[in-house]
């Protein structure tokens, strides 16, 4: 199953199996979450809501201090994941676009298939204009095709950018997520308490 195992443990028609579950765990903990909620995912960039980041900080936490765990031990092999290549500058574009549309639509596209699934029609719209801009994306390609493909920089990590070992990087990301995580409970307070006291 990829680089999880590598000894074949889990091979063969198995590994579609175990991929359906992980999925279907996935959408449970979103929707589990709150991630369903447009209210709940918008929140956070008007401060009265955190779900968004504190799961996924929690995420990156235990998937990244999990993988160093499961590479110890020899459950997985880090040298065989895929890191996907970073094209800096579009990038950052795609980045600030879907941040618009993150904030426009109140979902993500993950977020938005599990609105969905619970009959959610505002997710209809906003998937129908993920697909719309999907099809404007392909067709106009050839036309951006060299922009789409500048900054190359390769299949870099953040450890090798900052030159910190890989254990000590996720030491300093957990304190630096816990010292987030206190500190927006103060905001969500102070916002929440000023949109009760507002009179309308």
């Amino acid at each position: 199953m990829g680089p999880l195992f590598p000894n074949g443990v889990i091979a063969g028609g198995w590994d579609y199996v175990v991929a359906v579950l992980i999925g279907v765990a996935f959408g449970f903990i979103l929707e589990a979450s709150g991630f369903s909620s447009s209210r709940n995912i918008v929140g956070v960039f008007y401060g009265y809501n955190f779900v968004v980041l504190r799961v996924f900080f929690t995420a990156v936490i235990v998937a990244m201090v999990g993988l160093l765990y499961f590479n110890y031990f020899g459950i997985l092999d880090l040298t065989k994941i895929f890191i996907l290549p970073t094209y800096l500058g579009p990038m950052i574009l795609g980045g600030v676009i879907m941040g618009v549309g993150f904030i426009m639509g109140g979902f993500c596209p993950g977020t938005s298939f599990t609105a969905i699934a619970i009959g959610k029609l505002d997710a209809v719209a906003y998937l129908a204009g993920l697909y719309l801009g999907m099809a404007g994306f392909t067709m106009a390609y050839p036309y951006i095709a060299d922009f789409f493909n500048s900054g190359y920089l390769g299949h870099i990590t953040l450890t090798q950018i900052t030159g910190i070992p890989a254990h000590w990087f996720a030491f300093t990301f957990t304190v630096i997520a816990l010292a987030v995580f206190w500190g927006v409970l103060g905001i969500e307070k102070r916002i929440r308490k000023n949109m009760t006291d507002y009179k309308f």
